[in-house]
């Protein structure tokens, strides 16, 4: 399994054109929308990009400092200032919303690539996103530990990154599940249940691994996850559960 993914480019907040009230009241006479300044555009783009190379070299702080690197560190990794780096983000929270992001685009990459590579079997479709989840913590464990273990900083009201990148796996593994039963001509009502139970079910196996387990292989940990969700699933979505039910 590949151990680097493209950075996932969070982008920055657009920047007002200056055209004047005049020159906004005239485009809309005639119905057409008032043009961007091209200086606005290329403004755009340029925070985009540094945003990208930003968070990069966060990324690269965070595992040569671990999950309680400073934004100094961070500034020192991308050769600028802590001045700098808060002109493309608004706090530290802002960067770390970005590093979810990253992890969140390298782990459904990478989740996807390996239980569609094994759509043809099911159990080693469960092994292999099993596996995935777990190559992430063992191929990055400080950066995993950032994310899932966030600053503690103000949040808007319902802002859970964590949450969130658990969300979108678990609703992924809800569909295959409900394909699945949708194939076989079951009721699918359960695939929400089973998907997202079985995400939580990685995810804590996977955080007392990274916390105490150090020594137990990841394969081994992924067989062990796979044979206790397998007990259960092969009963529910496979044809010859189907069959015994009907």
């Amino acid at each position: 399994m590949s151990r680097r993914s493209p950075h996932h480019v969070d982008a920055g907040r657009a920047t007002g054109a200056g055209g004047g009230r005049d020159g906004e009241r005239e485009a809309h006479r005639d119905g057409s929308r008032p043009r961007r300044d091209r200086r606005s555009s290329r403004w755009d783009e340029h925070r985009r990009a540094r945003r990208q190379e930003l968070t990069a070299a966060t990324i690269v702080a965070i595992r040569a400092h671990g999950a309680d690197v400073g934004m100094s560190q961070v500034a020192a990794q991308a050769r600028t200032s802590k001045t700098v780096v808060y002109r493309h983000f608004t706090d530290k929270n802002d960067l770390y919303l970005a590093v979810c992001d990253w992890v969140a685009a390298v782990l459904v990459g990478q989740l996807q690539s390996a239980m569609r590579d094994a759509s043809e079997d099911p159990r080693r479709t469960l092994v292999s996103g099993i596996d995935a989840y777990l190559g992430l913590i063992e191929a990055d464990p400080e950066v995993y530990r950032y994310v899932m273990r966030p600053p503690k900083l103000d949040r808007p009201e319902g802002e859970d990154p964590v949450s969130d990148l658990c969300t979108v796996i678990g609703d992924h593994i809800a569909e295959i599940i409900s394909t699945e039963l949708r194939r076989q001509n079951r009721d699918t009502a359960p695939a929400q249940t089973w998907g997202h139970a079985l995400v939580g079910m990685v995810r804590a196996a996977g955080d007392q691994w990274l916390a105490a387990r150090p020594d137990l292989e990841r394969e081994a940990l992924a067989g062990q996850l796979a044979d206790l969700a397998w007990s259960g699933l092969s009963r529910t979505v496979t044809p010859a559960a189907a069959s015994s039910a009907s």
